[in-house]
């Protein structure tokens, strides 16, 4: 494993199984993220690929086009510029 992914006993310490497989690590960042005025757009954001990735394929192209105008567009109110 690469290095600073696993600690002694080869337990995973990867952001991904952190934060994302495991169901109460991805719900407290979660909570940290909403709960951090420079991040809650990124926790919204998270949670809206989430729910883009369970459209049904007739609806995703008006999902994606809204995700575009809500976290993409400089000077919104959520824009992520990362």
């Amino acid at each position: 494993a690469p290095a600073g992914h696993t600690q002694d006993g080869g337990q995973d310490t990867s952001f991904r199984w952190q934060c994302v497989e495991q169901p109460i690590g991805k719900l407290l960042f979660r909570r940290f993220l909403e709960g951090a005025p420079g991040f809650a757009a990124a926790a919204a954001l998270w949670a809206e690929i989430e729910a883009f990735e369970q459209c049904e394929d007739a609806e995703r192209e008006a999902a994606a086009k809204r995700l575009r105008s809500r976290f993409f567009t400089p000077g919104g109110a959520e824009h992520c510029g990362f």
